[in-house]
């Protein structure tokens, strides 16, 4: 899982930092998202992906990580809400 915030949506609501504070954080001066890690480990992923539920704003998804299709081919599973 890769986390990937957008701070020029972010309204500082702070719902991310509740969920997982551990890999979300506020600026100081004005409260927008501070990405800690960006692949946080597997057992944060639920409580990441209950961030991106709450964010007001949709300023935080995830990119999961890559599958093997029947193919062989790699398939990109994105995550947007």
């Amino acid at each position: 899982m890769k986390v990937i915030v957008d701070q020029n949506k972010c309204v500082a609501s702070g719902q991310c930092v509740l969920a997982t504070p551990g890999v979300f954080d506020q600026r100081e001066e004005d409260g927008i998202v501070v990405l800690l890690t960006e692949t946080p480990p597997e057992d944060l992923a639920d409580d990441v992906r209950q961030a991106v539920a709450l964010c007001p704003a949709q300023a935080i998804w995830v990119e999961e990580q890559g599958t093997v299709d029947e193919q062989g081919a790699v398939e990109e599973k994105r995550d947007k809400q």
